[in-house]
């Protein structure tokens, strides 16, 4: 489209976001999964790459106390009571290969960045670009895409590191991330610019 897609400076001091990928959304047969697979493995890769790198890591949940209230989002998606603190499906997914000196970010919405310290947490650990990835791609991943750059922070999308539970909902908010707010970096790239980022 003319006029848009254009690409966005980015800084000195990589951060990796992994958004939500969480038991309750990795794990098949739940009411909040999505099809996670790949996504894990691609997303357990960066976070590796990123340990040897020295590049700091944030894991995002969603998760709520056994009697705190819902928040409003949850008249739409009931399922959110699963994410209950000391639950299962609220637990990081193991296979990511969270380590000690990895930051968790507890969120109550979509956006990793309403409500939370992420991006002063970012921003005080020198971080001035975030690669992004977790799940789901149309749904928390795409609201802190939007959240990060409205901070000023520009994020690289990495989109084999994502999952959702339609393709089409998917794609569709890859290209709208792309065409809007992110960059984009493909599994290789993104592995590559963690190595020997500038």
């Amino acid at each position: 489209m003319n006029g848009f897609g254009g690409s966005l400076p980015l800084g000195r001091r990589p951060g990796l976001v992994v958004v939500d990928l969480q038991r309750g959304f990795t794990e098949p047969g739940g009411p909040l999964s999505c099809d996670a697979g790949r996504a894990v493995v691609a997303a357990a890769s960066l976070v590796s790459a990123a340990h040897a790198a020295g590049v700091p890591v944030w894991f995002t949940v969603i998760r709520y106390g056994a009697a705190e209230p819902l928040p409003l989002w949850a008249a739409k998606i009931p399922a959110l009571d699963e994410l209950r603190e000391g639950r299962p499906a609220a637990e990081l997914d193991p296979r990511l290969g969270y380590a000690e000196g990895d930051r968790i970010t507890v969120k109550p919405g979509a956006s990793a960045v309403f409500g939370t310290a992420l991006v002063p947490e970012l921003r005080a650990s020198g971080v001035d670009t975030v690669l992004l990835c977790g799940a789901s791609t149309s749904g928390c991943v795409r609201a802190t895409g939007v959240d990060l750059v409205q901070s000023g922070l520009p994020a690289v999308l990495v989109p084999e590191a994502c999952a959702d539970r339609d393709p089409v909902q998917a794609e569709a908010a890859v290209k709208d991330l792309v065409t809007k707010y992110t960059d984009l970096a493909g599994l290789e790239r993104a592995l590559h610019m963690i190595k020997n980022w500038i």
